[in-house]
C-alpha cells in the first residue's frame, strides 16, 4: 500500500454575496474595482480583508501584535501612565528607545506638555503588543542612565540605551507573526516569512458602480423652520454582488516558524479558517450594515501546491433569469474544481470538502459538511495526520 504524501496546504474558498457596501475605497473614497474577463468587477484589497481576518484571529487565540511607528512613544505612555514615572523622563526614555531601534527616524513638534522631540520612525515595527512591557522594563533597567542623558534633538543624536537588546526585543514573534509574517529589513534577522497568502476578493460577475447623494438635517432648522436647505451634503460611491474570496496556508513554512511546535501550528491554523471564513472589513458599516454570511466554503488539503480557483469566474456569471447571481456562482466554482481536479489530477488532493446554504449538492466540491465547524475540523484533522507537514516528523 502506497503511503500518501505528506500535507502542505491548505486551501480555502469562500463565495460570499455582499449588499449595498462600500468595504473598501481607494484614496478618492471610491469603490476598489478590477478589469477580469473583459469586465468591471467590485475588488476588496487583500491588505484591507486581511486586516479583517488578523483582527479576529487575535481575539480567537489570545495573542495580539503592535504595527506602529510610534512605539518609543507607546513605551512612554505606560511608563507615565502604567509606573509613575515623571512625563518629561518617560517622554526621553521613548525617544531613546526609538533611536536605540536603528530605525531612521524623524523629529516632530515637542510635546508641549514636557518639551521633549517626539521621535517617530521611518518604518512601521511589527511586534508582539508584549514588546512595549518589555522594552518599558528595559528602560527601567537603565533608568539612572537616562536620568543623565541629553534629549534627542537631532537625526545624528545617539541612544543611551543598549542596542542588541532593543533589537532583540523587536526580534520576538507570537503567533500572530508567526502566521501572518514580519518585514522589518531594518532590524537584522527580524523578517519571518508568512505562512498565509491571501488573494484580492472580487466579484463573480460584472458591476456597477452606485453613487448615493445624501444630506444631513441642521436639527435647530428643522425645529424653527425659518430656512430651507440642509446642514451638510455629499455623496459616496457603492456596490453589491457576490465574491469570490480565497487564501492559503503554507503548511511547511507555519511549521518553520513555529520551530515545529504541531500543537501551535495545528492552533493557529484552525484559528485562520475560522477567521477567514467569519470576517468582513467594517468600512463603513454604520451606514451599510452589510453583515452577510457566507453562502459556500469549500476547503481542500493538498500535498503538492496551491491552487486558486478564481479563473471560474474568467467569463463573468450571469444574472439568472429570476435574478441573482449567487446560485450560478456557486455552480462555476464546483464545475470548474471537478474540471480542474481531472485535467490536473487528484491524487495529491488529500481532502476535499465544502458546507454553504445550498440545498444543491456539488459534487465537485468533495464532501459535504453540515456545518463549518464540521468542515475545518475534517480539514485539520487530515492535514495535521501523522506525517503531514504540519505535523512532527
Amino acid at each position: 500500500m502506497t503511503a500518501k504524501p505528506p500535507a502542505r496546504f491548505i486551501c480555502v474558498h469562500v463565495l460570499q454575496t455582499v449588499p449595498f457596501a462600500n468595504l473598501n475605497r481607494d484614496d478618492t473614497n471610491s469603490v476598489k474595482t478590477v478589469q477580469y474577463g473583459g469586465v468591471l468587477r467590485t475588488r476588496v484589497s487583500s491588505q484591507c480583508w486581511k486586516r479583517a481576518v488578523r483582527t479576529d484571529f487575535q481575539n480567537r487565540i489570545g495573542q495580539k501584535a503592535l504595527r506602529t511607528r510610534r512605539v518609543g512613544e507607546r513605551v512612554s505612555r505606560q511608563l507615565a501612565e502604567e509606573r509613575g514615572w515623571p512625563q518629561e523622563l518617560a517622554a526621553r526614555a521613548g525617544a531613546h528607545l526609538a533611536v536605540a531601534s536603528g530605525i531612521k527616524f524623524e523629529l516632530e513638534e515637542k510635546d508641549k506638555q514636557v518639551q521633549v522631540n517626539k521621535v517617530i520612525g521611518n518604518a512601521l515595527v511589527y511586534v508582539p503588543q508584549t514588546a512595549v512591557t518589555e522594552l518599558a522594563d528595559l528602560a527601567e533597567a537603565h533608568r539612572a542612565e537616562l536620568e543623565k542623558a541629553k534629549d534627542i534633538k537631532k537625526s545624528s543624536d545617539k541612544s543611551v540605551l543598549p542596542k542588541d537588546e532593543v533589537a532583540a526585543v523587536l526580534r520576538t514573534r507570537n503567533g500572530v507573526i508567526n502566521l501572518f509574517g514580519r518585514m522589518l529589513a531594518e532590524v537584522d534577522d527580524a523578517g519571518v516569512d508568512g505562512a498565509v497568502q491571501v488573494a484580492h476578493a472580487m466579484t463573480t460577475h460584472a458591476t456597477d458602480i452606485e453613487i448615493d447623494y445624501f444630506s444631513a438635517v441642521d436639527d435647530v432648522t428643522d425645529d424653527w423652520n425659518d430656512s430651507s436647505g440642509s446642514g451638510h451634503m455629499g455623496h459616496a460611491e457603492f456596490s453589491a454582488g457576490t465574491f469570490y474570496r480565497y487564501a492559503t496556508i503554507d503548511l511547511a513554512e507555519l511549521a518553520d516558524n513555529l520551530g515545529g511546535d504541531t500543537s501551535a501550528a495545528r492552533e493557529l491554523a484552525e484559528a485562520f479558517l475560522h477567521s477567514f471564513i467569519q470576517s468582513l472589513p467594517q468600512a463603513k458599516k454604520n451606514s451599510t450594515a452589510p453583515n452577510t454570511p457566507p453562502d459556500l466554503i469549500h476547503l481542500t488539503v493538498r500535498a503538492d501546491r496551491p491552487l486558486s480557483l478564481a479563473a471560474a469566474f474568467e467569463k463573468p456569471v450571469r444574472m439568472a433569469t429570476d435574478g441573482g447571481f449567487a446560485a450560478a456562482s456557486r455552480d462555476a466554482l464546483a464545475q470548474y474544481a471537478d474540471a480542474v481536479n481531472t485535467f490536473m489530477g487528484d491524487e495529491s488532493i488529500l481532502r476535499a470538502g465544502w458546507t454553504g446554504l445550498d440545498a444543491k449538492d456539488h459534487t465537485g466540491l468533495g464532501d459535504r459538511h453540515v456545518s463549518v465547524t464540521g468542515l475545518v475540523t475534517a480539514a485539520i484533522e487530515t492535514a495535521f495526520a501523522t506525517g503531514g507537514s504540519g505535523a512532527a516528523a
